[in-house]
């Protein structure tokens, strides 16, 4: 079953926030072409209410490569960093996909 992580955060340096994934990206790719596991999608969100505000979704196939993932030492150094980017949060919401439809 998929698995999506919700995080929700605020921030004043989303661009630097960016180029931190963006680079953790870039190494993941180089270390492990092709790999298995890590996350499928990522859809980041800005509350139009509060442009500081922002929710991160991450997809995976399943809880468990999700969990792994979680469990890497790379990404608990990007958690770290990232955090350490954020004036509220992070906070994680774990979901277990029941639907996704496509509408268009």
């Amino acid at each position: 079953m998929k698995f999506v992580q919700i995080i929700e955060f605020e921030t004043d340096r989303i661009d630097d926030m960016r180029a931190l994934v963006e680079q953790a990206d870039q190494q993941a790719d180089q270390q492990a072409p092709g790999r298995e596991g890590g996350p499928t999608h990522r859809l980041v969100l800005q509350d139009r209410g509060n442009p500081r505000r922002f929710h991160v979704l991450i997809e995976f196939a399943s809880a468990e490569d999700a969990q792994r993932n979680s469990d890497s030492p790379e990404t608990a150094r990007m958690a770290e960093q990232l955090a350490a980017l954020c004036t509220s949060g992070p906070s994680f919401t774990d979901c277990d996909v029941r639907e996704m439809t496509e509408l268009k």
